[in-house]
């Protein structure tokens, strides 16, 4: 039986996948990477990221505005994020989350609009997506204080230690790991996917960053995320085939989706 792969994170409408999509659904499925989210970050993106997962059955997408954007067309408010959810297609609100690493200074304004996500999410009883650098402490505070287990979600392109791990799988949470886990030097990374239990994990690419060995330093893809299955197998002592097998239903209890 061949090998099924999910990616738990791509953006299909960023330049260097969006001018060639058919190509990128061809080379996913020639990799065996059967499912795969196209994940929002803009409400001015919205529409399109939806429109490309329509009428493609394994396609799903997101609705959010990522941290890093300080300076966005329109904050996004728990009734539009909710209004914009009510598609069988968006399976996900995010990626939303804390960001302290790119942006410096007061964040109030991070820390509400992650909050206006979270209670937008249990509102419509959708999962979370959560992106969070340097700033693991108050990201897992507004968590908790926000009620977050009762939707939960995933720890998108995972990059905090194992203890804060820990902290995320106890409120529900996946755990993804990108391609960071392939670069040589990614020591914390590594010591994750080691001790994270297997039905803890997603896999994903972050396409079209974040490229994984062999094509680091080029335009990632969803078709790439086999390496990152290949790569978590081997730092667990596992046989690929179980990783795939494990992540893909993750994937599909995460979306909430059948097998």
């Amino acid at each position: 039986m061949p090998l099924e792969f999910a990616d738990s994170h791509c953006h299909l409408n960023y330049e260097g996948l969006s001018q060639r999509t058919d190509d990128v659904l061809q080379a996913m499925a020639c990799a065996g990477v059967t499912r795969a989210l196209n994940i929002c970050t803009t409400l001015e993106e919205a529409d399109q990221v939806l429109e490309q997962t329509i009428g493609r059955p394994r396609l799903w997408c997101s609705v959010g505005v990522h941290p890093d954007y300080d300076e966005v067309a329109r904050e996004p408010t728990v009734d539009e994020l909710v209004s914009r959810a009510d598609h069988e297609k968006v399976v996900a609100i995010g990626e939303t989350g804390l960001d302290y690493y790119r942006l410096k200074g007061d964040l109030d304004w991070q820390r509400e609009r992650f909050r206006v996500h979270i209670r937008a999410a249990r509102t419509v009883n959708k999962p979370l997506i959560i992106h969070t650098r340097e700033a693991a402490d108050d990201t897992l505070r507004i968590l908790r204080e926000e009620k977050s287990h009762e939707v939960a979600g995933v720890m998108h392109c995972f990059t905090e230690s194992i203890d804060v791990a820990r902290a995320a799988i106890d409120l529900g949470f996946f755990i993804s790991l990108s391609g960071i886990v392939t670069f040589k030097n990614a020591q914390q990374v590594h010591e994750v996917a080691r001790e994270v239990p297997l039905e803890n994990l997603l896999i994903e690419t972050d396409a079209p960053f974040l490229a994984p060995v062999p094509f680091r330093g080029k335009t990632n893809e969803p078709a790439f995320v086999v390496h990152v299955a290949e790569r978590i197998a081997e730092l667990k002592g596992l046989a690929v085939e179980e990783v795939a097998q494990v992540t893909t239903q993750n994937f599909c209890r995460f979306i909430r989706q059948a097998a």
